[in-house]
């Protein structure tokens, strides 16, 4: 029998063998969507080596990290300058990064970077445009396990090489995300990849072709209820497009940090766990409140975020300022969440029919940590203004 020939041999070593390895290591690293804490919402250009070191150190002190948050993940700002090499460097903020990342994994952590396909980040820091081999290798050298790479700097490229060609500036924005994520493949390490492009081109159905464990389906978020809200319930229909190894991502956590009320925060974390999105915190985790933790560690609510099924929630329905989303669990069960946009107070009715169950299901409110029982086949609470209620609903 003779040999293939070269170009048909090394196609069929590339199906056989690196496509399903790369398959398989995208979605063991996010085989749930990642937990963690990201310093931009808080700490922004002013993060430093001891903040992450505090964060860390706040995980594990707090309960956090055992109750899932394991990425400390450094924003942007921390870049300086390249050598005559052309190899990354931090800045005086960051003397030490190999050391930084050895101390995090220290603490049974793993640890995050930040960079941009272009020349510069958001922040007119150093970007990894013509460098991402070199920069993917530096990152893999001083042990980090994530990246969040975000466009910024590379829509200035974009508008320069195709003012008025919009699906060649797709192209070339693919072709810019899939090349780091070569670029990590190629070093060896497990590197969870972040796509940060707020959703342009529909990035849910390409996602994936490019190397993303997660993508950013919005814009920024803030921390102001109605940013948050026009964030998170405009997820609606995305829900098909996220699942083990790939994530749709609203951004991150903006709990704690001030901008909301308590019952706001809890509505924040509602909707993020039904949709199954990334829980990143962006507060300062050394000043929380009891509060603010509860919120972030109810392992009940957290289990709907990180269900095995890998199942993202979508909305059953809506009735003026109120809305009713679920979200298909392991085992058969169910999670609805009951949503209230209003300033008010507003009782919202959960018939089991609409969810499709009968009248004899179970029903808990994991907020609470109780069961709660139905009426003739419904169960009617009334939810604070801008509240939640997440109710676990199984046979």
């Amino acid at each position: 029998m003779s040999r293939p020939k070269f170009p048909v041999a090394i196609a069929l070593l590339v199906t056989a063998y690196i496509l399903p390895a790369v398959f398989a290591q995208t979605t063991t690293l996010a085989a749930t969507p990642p937990m963690g804490w990201n310093s931009w919402n808080h700490f922004a250009g002013k993060v430093s080596d001891a903040d992450v070191r505090a964060a860390a150190d706040a995980l594990v002190s707090t309960g956090m990290r055992d109750a899932g948050y394991i990425y400390v993940n450094i924003d942007d700002t921390w870049q300086g300058e390249r050598d005559a090499q052309g190899v990354i460097h931090a800045n005086n903020k960051f003397p030490d990064m190999k050391a930084l990342a050895d101390y995090v994994h220290s603490k049974g952590l793993k640890i995050g970077i930040y960079s941009s396909p272009g020349p510069l980040t958001c922040a007119h820091y150093a970007g990894s445009y013509l460098h991402e081999e070199q920069d993917a290798k530096t990152y893999a050298e001083w042990g980090f396990d994530f990246l969040k790479y975000d466009l910024c700097g590379f829509r200035e490229i974009m508008r320069k090489e195709a003012p008025n060609d919009p699906q060649k500036a797709f192209a070339m924005q693919k072709d810019a995300y899939e090349k780091m994520h070569k670029a990590l493949i190629a070093t060896g390490r497990p590197i969870l990849y972040s796509l940060c492009q707020y959703g342009l081109n529909d990035v849910w159905k390409w996602g994936t072709d490019v190397g993303g464990n997660s993508w950013r389906t919005t814009g920024d978020i803030s921390d102001r209820y109605s940013r948050m809200a026009e964030i998170g319930f405009s997820q609606a229909g995305l829900a098909k497009y996220a699942g083990p190894g790939h994530w749709n991502d609203p951004d991150m956590l903006e709990i704690g940090n001030g901008g909301m009320t308590e019952d706001q925060y809890r509505q924040h974390m509602t909707l993020w766990v039904i949709l199954a999105a990334p829980l990143l915190a962006g507060n300062d985790l050394s000043k929380m409140t009891p509060s603010t933790l509860a919120l972030l560690i109810n392992r009940e609510v957290i289990a709907v975020d990180q269900d095995p099924l890998g199942k993202q929630g979508d909305r059953v329905s809506a009735v003026g300022p109120t809305e009713i989303w679920s979200k298909p669990l392991s085992n058969g069960a169910l999670v609805v969440g009951l949503f209230n946009r209003a300033d008010a107070p507003s009782p919202i009715t959960l018939k089991l029919q609409d969810v499709g169950f009968d009248n004899n299901a179970k029903l808990r409110d994991l907020w609470k940590g109780s069961e709660v029982t139905p009426k003739n086949g419904a169960y009617t609470v009334t939810v604070p203004a801008y509240g939640a209620v997440l109710l676990k609903v199984s046979r």
